[in-house]
């Protein structure tokens, strides 16, 4: 159950930004329903993961492997529940995803670029600082825009699983 009931998307600016959502989205999520209760909030935030899922020419599956670590790493079940679904459309596939819970993975599941991602998503996530080395590793498989794209990926989706997490908005709660 959240901390915080869910805002009422009937009413002020909450409506209107509700409506956006529903039109871009299909739907309002918990974590828009919580954002909700500050419109201009909710409205930045849905700018900047707009940006983040849809306009950056980050590979999709790579996008959502950092998403799902990040679910694990910081036990966040919402944000693993809204993501699987995603995840295997983009090209994952479900071993990957069981894994993802462990501190190590099976040699040969994940190619090395994909290793590379995992471990600057775990460094970035566990301990904000990167060590030279993990940054080598994952600058070697990207270029200066695509580098930018992945970190600010990691960085947005850090946040998500915070917000939600000292929230506790979780999949079952009833609005």
């Amino acid at each position: 159950m959240a901390r915080l009931s869910y805002a009422d998307l009937t009413q002020g600016a909450a409506a209107g930004l509700a409506e956006r959502i529903v039109a871009e989205r299909g739907s309002v999520l918990h974590l828009y329903q919580m954002l909700l209760h500050s419109p201009a909030v909710a409205e930045g935030w849905l700018t900047y993961l707009t940006a983040i899922r849809q306009k950056s020419g980050l590979n999709g599956a790579l996008r959502e492997l950092v998403i799902m670590r990040i679910a694990h790493l910081n036990r966040a079940p919402y944000e693993a529940d809204q993501h699987a679904p995603i995840a295997l459309r983009e090209g994952l596939r479900q071993d990957q995803l069981d894994v993802l819970a462990l501190a190590e993975w099976p040699a040969g599941l994940f190619d090395a670029r994909e290793t590379a991602v995992l471990a600057y998503t775990d460094a970035m996530t566990r301990s904000v600082q990167v060590p030279d080395a993990v940054f080598n590793a994952v600058r070697a498989c990207f270029s200066d825009s695509e580098l930018v794209e992945l970190t600010a990926t990691i960085a947005a989706y850090n946040m998500v699983s915070r917000f939600l997490e000292a929230l506790q908005v979780h999949s079952d709660d009833q609005r």
